[in-house]
């Protein structure tokens, strides 16, 4: 029940080129979500919650619990070996989806889908994220 997180992004969708959606939202949702893993990857979760959008935070009221629904439900987002930024659709004003290829610890090929709106203060949270597994393996 706490994987609520990453499902939300499970919708249909279609990408459009980065050049449809304002190039400024999408470098803000872009460093919003490499913030993120960073701070994942750095072991600080308060940073890493801190990027986590309010309807995250009523899911996933404390920095533990959202710690620990990342590193038991989604290690590949938790510690990945490395990643890169795909597809980008902006859906409406102040919302982006961007995919993220990740190479997991496990030396495999996942998709990471985010959502992320602009809150009121103009910034942009991370709203949801899918993950899915590749069948390959990354050299």
């Amino acid at each position: 029940m706490r994987r609520v997180f990453f499902a939300f992004a499970v919708i249909p969708f279609l990408f459009i080129s980065s050049a449809v959606a304002g190039d400024a939202e999408i470098k803000a949702g872009q460093a919003v979500i490499d913030g993120q893993l960073k701070a994942l990857l750095a072991d600080d979760g308060a940073k890493a919650y801190s990027f986590a959008a309010p309807n995250v935070k009523q899911v996933f009221p404390t920095v533990d619990a959202f710690m620990n629904m990342v590193t038991n439900g989604y290690p590949p987002v938790r510690k990945p070996q490395s990643y890169a930024f795909g597809k980008v659709e902006q859906t409406g004003p102040g919302s982006i989806i961007q995919q993220v290829l990740i190479v997991g610890p496990d030396g495999k090929d996942y998709e990471a889908v985010y959502t992320l709106q602009q809150q009121p203060d103009g910034t942009f949270q991370i709203t949801g994220c899918s993950l899915r597994a590749s069948n390959s393996l990354s050299t």
